[in-house]
């Protein structure tokens, strides 16, 4: 799947040939003033260390049935989303606009600003803290990255972070194998490629 043509339009991702869109109920609206300067990176699996289920978009959608696995019963009532999924085989679903909070970051700081859902954009990468993420999903990211920084210019490389830096005693993702100099090589690839 080619990525690289994703725009955003109304604060989502086009085309829709490409990304699946399944609107979560869980979202409140930005404060008119506020800046999107900062990108979250975030891992998730249900149940932990399996991919491919279902129960990912359940739990973004307040469907999840809390009963189907018995590591589940801690997310009774959990209301939570991302504004994206990147999939192990790269493929993108979005839950919230861009121009909507998605219930991402919880009890968060950046740089001294607390309340990062109110200024970010959380991105979840299927995977845990300890296997490593596809080269899918690395592709999917900087493409990714690339149209959120074409939209939201102060989301510059500085400000691309993991949960565990804006929320470190509680959060470890996207966890150590989550190669960050690779990444950022990726995205610094593609947008010369982009520039050329």
């Amino acid at each position: 799947m080619s990525l690289q043509a994703l725009i955003i339009s109304d604060g989502w991702l086009e085309p829709i040939t490409q990304v699946q869109v399944l609107p979560s109920p869980f979202f409140a609206p930005r404060e008119c003033d506020e800046e999107i300067n900062l990108l979250v990176v975030h891992n998730i699996s249900l149940p932990a260390g399996r991919f491919g289920e279902r129960y990912i978009d359940d739990l973004f959608l307040g469907k999840l049935d809390c009963t189907a696995h018995d590591s589940f019963c801690d997310l009774i009532g959990v209301e939570v989303s991302a504004h994206c999924l990147i999939r192990r085989d790269g493929s993108i679903t979005q839950y919230v606009s861009f121009l909507d909070k998605a219930w991402h970051a919880g009890v968060s700081s950046f740089q001294g600003r607390e309340r990062c859902n109110d200024y970010s954009i959380g991105i979840e990468l299927e995977g845990t803290d300890d296997i490593p993420y596809t080269e899918q999903q690395y592709q999917g990211l900087a493409a990714l990255t690339l149209c959120l920084q074409n939209e939201y210019p102060g989301i510059i490389m500085e400000n691309i972070v993991g949960h565990c830096d804006i929320a470190p005693i509680r959060k470890t993702d996207p966890g150590k194998v989550f190669d960050w100099h690779y990444f950022r090589q990726q995205l610094c690839e593609k947008s010369i490629r982009n520039r050329t």
